[in-house]
């Protein structure tokens, strides 16, 4: 299964250890396709998308979370790795 269609399934800490897992494997054999392949871009993105991520939550008709869950935290990770 591909991380992305993952992220909806994870509820506890071993379904964000399998996610992370599976994105890693992504990043090592998909490199290519990843807008951030560095730690450093990796970790830019990762910030502003955290500081926008209502809009994310708005725009996909879900509710903004108050709390973060293990899904929040795979929502992160798993847009970390393509916003610009």
């Amino acid at each position: 299964m591909q991380p992305h269609e993952m992220i909806n399934e994870i509820r506890t800490k071993e379904d964000l250890l399998k996610f992370l897992s599976a994105l890693r494997k992504d990043l090592v054999i998909n490199k290519e396709n990843w807008e951030n392949p560095t730690l450093e871009s990796y970790l830019e993105a990762m910030e502003a998308w955290v500081e926008g991520m209502e809009s994310y939550y708005v725009n996909t008709n879900q509710s903004i979370p108050e709390q973060p869950t293990w899904r929040v935290l795979a929502d992160i990770l798993y847009a970390s790795k393509i916003y610009e």
